[in-house]
């Protein structure tokens, strides 16, 4: 961690609500927020592992985009839209796989090389004069930062990766994120989709306040040590220490013995886990024994699937891989958890008894993002909701309003 990186400070007196319980039902707020907030943002989509040959590649859809990730025969890792520029087929189906030296759309049979460019058209004398070069794949604009492949599907208001991410520079390298390995087994891993807003995923894991009660898992684990801390920009920082107590449940005794001290990380972080938030709706993860990222990924207004991948280093012993799998257990056990509550949190809101949030200065990270959602979209920052026809237009009001007086 950048030493002089400043957390927020946790206001003395500071409003404790969160957003209005109808900005989570709402479907033109929802339109919103995929245009302007979710699709304007990073999103991670890989680590540069997940595509180690050439040929290899990843697919992401998100919302209504899809994307095609691929290493070329240079050695480069682009990404690109997955759609071929005939007719919009997938170029790729699935989440991962290999093609040896060209893309072939399974429709018609275009084919582009590795490098984006189309190579040719099946039957071109069909098309005319077919200038070859106006028909590339479209670019998905695209960040590699240690290891972690970032993609942004529309322009918007973050800076590069690097610079959103600069304060976390240190603790990436320390922990050789660069060199993470894609894994055989759990490598891509994902829940059903759960029944709720992503923004109560989001309320969920913002916090740490839940975790005494609701994780015995992390408590025995690490949770009398654990804290969050909240950077400018929409970044914050989630840490952790274990080891000073066997632990009393089976997975949390067996990994607290099987998870050998990594002498070449910084003693900050040897018996850590650390998480790493990502505004808006991701994390990356790391403990000593390996690495993780995962996200929320809106399907609809009240239909969210929470997934990422795993991680490994090279050369792992018996015994640290023993212990990166315990580690993915009490992970995964505490992620269902969390689907409940979130679940519980987002029904709540449609009762005529919800009353707002009043939030505990432990839940400060609900609160900095609820203010970046305020700041895009000024129209959440009202408590009753606009006619659902008007609600864009008030919210371009708002922002006028807003601009004008600064």
């Amino acid at each position: 961690m950048n030493q002089s990186l400043k957390a927020i400070p946790v206001p003395n007196d500071w409003d404790r609500r969160g957003l209005p319980g109808w900005t989570y039902h709402s479907q033109a707020l929802f339109d919103l927020e995929c245009s302007e907030v979710l699709l304007t943002h990073w999103q991670i989509a890989g680590h540069v592992s997940d595509v180690p040959g050439q040929g290899d590649w990843l697919a992401f859809d998100f919302l209504n985009e899809r994307a095609l990730i691929v290493r070329g025969k240079d050695g480069v890792v682009r990404a690109f839209h997955n759609l071929c520029r005939h007719r919009g087929a997938r170029l790729v189906d699935g989440e991962a796989g290999q093609c040896k030296s060209a893309m072939v759309c399974p429709f018609h049979g275009w084919v582009y090389n590795l490098d984006g460019t189309l190579r040719g058209a099946a039957r071109p004398e069909s098309f005319g004069d077919l200038d070859r070069g106006e028909f590339g794949l479209k670019p998905v604009e695209m960040e590699i930062w240690h290891g972690f492949i970032f993609l942004r599907f529309r322009p918007g208001p973050q800076p590069s990766v690097a610079e959103l991410m600069k304060p976390f520079d240190a603790d990436f390298e320390a922990y050789r994120a660069e060199e993470l390995l894609s894994t055989e087994a759990f490598g891509r891993w994902s829940f059903e989709p759960l029944p709720v807003n992503w923004k109560s995923v989001r309320d969920v894991d913002n916090e740490g306040y839940h975790v005494a009660m609701a994780h015995p898992a992390l408590q025995d684990l690490y949770g009398r040590s654990y804290r969050d801390l909240v950077y400018p920009g929409g970044i914050s920082h989630s840490i952790g220490e274990f080891g000073d107590q066997p632990g009393r449940l089976w997975s949390v005794k067996l990994y607290t013995k099987f998870s050998p001290e990594r002498e070449w990380l910084p003693e900050r972080l040897r018996r850590s886990w650390s998480y790493y938030g990502i505004f808006p709706n991701s994390v990356i993860a790391f403990t000593p024994d390996g690495a993780q990222y995962y996200h929320d990924i809106p399907l609809s207004l009240n239909e969210t699937v929470v997934g990422g991948r795993l991680y490994r280093r090279a050369h792992e012993t018996r015994e640290e891989r023993a212990a990166r799998y315990l580690a993915y257990r009490i992970d995964r056990e505490t992620s269902y958890e969390d689907q409940q509550l979130s679940i519980w949190s987002n029904e709540s809101m449609k009762s005529s008894a919800f009353d707002n949030f009043h939030l505990s200065d432990l839940e400060f990270g609900v609160r900095a993002h609820h203010d970046r959602l305020r700041v895009l979209l000024p129209v959440v920052t009202l408590d009753a909701a606009p006619p659902e026809d008007e609600l864009a237009h008030v919210n371009e009001e708002m922002r006028s309003a807003g601009a004008k007086t600064q």
